[in-house]
């Protein structure tokens, strides 16, 4: 679907085709290609074309696509196939996917025994983000408690950035990590809605405050990826280094936590910082957001930072439409159109279904960058289409007032 010059947005139309690109072009290759039927779960180190290349189970992954199974039932079309998929993932992480001290393993065998030792903090964080909407989505107590103790497990941890490994982005010594507090601000958040748990939704608001006060900086109109423990700037170019789709994707996570708590000016704040990092991040010569940004034009300490990631430009799509649908505000549409010109012009996979994941800086695929997990899992697209369809279904129908997502 193009959307050319000045004509306005179609958003009946818009959800049509955000629901057939779902329906059609996603979601299939993940029911064809990935769904391990003898032990369940699904097999996440898999290829653009489909081709799994290993059966190991990275449980970053399983996390995610327990989320999205669970999700889908819940928010997309209730179709109870999505439960069959996710009752064995939530069975395998809740009795699995843990050692004794109650660290999440990197990855299980496909039969479910342990492969690769506890060695990221962010596995917790995926684990948590899945067992709470299959919580949600099934009434599951076992899923819930077991969220409730990861909880309490990674909670303290995050106040010494030093003292849990985040492969596969480790956190330069030193520093203090954006990536580590936006992702526990949302699944803090999102298990303390599920479980009704008040301590937990404070401590989310209390990640979420780090985030807007210690990272995001609007003098500068930056939110810096590392600062020094409790906030300070760097000049370095760790201190100078930002990552536009972190800061987009971090920013709708905000919104949902500040709605809750009724804080319009946070609200306001996190919708500005979204345009903001457009801006300054997208590529004037070759469209598309880069990876990482540096704020003084030095090299950004990130791995392939002129590379066009999927994942940036998902978020995109439906930060945009949210920040639209919460401010009413022109720009919104206006970075959305061109987003989306891109996005959907560069990342489709006509030929095997999903979207390629990693562009050159031209927009050319290439192979998968080495340096992070070897993986291609149901997460990032999937989430953006769903969320982005609850969005549209209220921007086509201007008369329902109910919150997007």
């Amino acid at each position: 679907m193009r959307l050319d010059g000045e004509t306005p947005i179609d958003f009946s139309g818009l959800l049509s085709f955000f629901e057939d690109h779902l329906n059609q072009q996603v979601l299939p290759f993940w029911l064809q290609n990935s769904i391990d039927r003898e032990h369940g779960g699904i097999n996440n180190c898999i290829q653009d074309d489909g081709t799994v290349v290993s059966t190991d189970k990275f449980l970053w992954s399983q996390g995610r696509a327990l989320w999205l199974f669970s999700v889908l039932y819940r928010k997309h079309d209730g179709d109870p196939k999505w439960l069959e998929l996710a009752h064995p993932i939530a069975r395998m992480l809740c009795r699995s996917g843990r050692n004794e001290a109650g660290d999440w393993y990197f990855s299980l065998h496909a039969d479910g025994t342990p492969a690769m030792a506890p060695q990221s903090l962010y596995v917790d964080g995926f684990c948590i983000y899945g067992l709470a909407e299959y919580a949600r989505a099934t009434g599951d107590k076992e899923a819930l408690q077991v969220a409730l103790e990861a909880f309490e497990h990674a909670s303290p941890k995050l106040e010494d950035h030093s003292s849990f490994p985040t492969l596969p982005h480790p956190i330069p010594e030193g520093f203090q990590a954006h990536g580590p507090l936006m992702l526990f601000a949302l699944v803090f958040h999102d298990l303390g809605v599920t479980s009704g748990n008040e301590h937990v939704l404070n401590r989310a608001l209390e990640l979420a405050e780090r985030v807007m006060t210690e990272h995001l900086r609007p003098e500068r109109q930056i939110l810096f990826e590392f600062v020094r423990p409790g906030g300070q700037l760097d000049e370095s170019d760790v201190g100078q280094t930002f990552i536009p789709g972190h800061v987009i994707e971090s920013m709708w996570f905000m919104e949902r936590i500040y709605r809750h708590h009724g804080r319009r000016d946070r609200v306001q704040l996190a919708m500005e910082a979204i345009r903001w990092h457009l801006e300054q991040g997208w590529d004037a010569e070759f469209g598309g957001l880069p990876l990482a940004c540096h704020a003084s034009g030095g090299p950004p300490a990130w791995h392939s930072p002129e590379a066009k990631i999927w994942w940036p430009h998902t978020e995109s799509l439906q930060a945009l439409l949210l920040a639209y649908f919460v401010t009413r505000e022109p720009w919104a549409l206006e970075w959305y159109r061109k987003v989306h010109q891109y996005a959907f012009t560069h990342f489709p996979n006509r030929e095997h279904g999903e979207w390629f994941h990693n562009l050159d800086r031209t927009g050319k695929p290439m192979s998968p960058y080495l340096k992070t997990l070897p993986v291609k899992d149901p997460f990032h697209l999937p989430r953006a289409l769903v969320y982005s369809i609850q969005i549209l279904r209220q921007l086509a129908d201007a008369s329902n007032e109910e919150t997007p997502v």
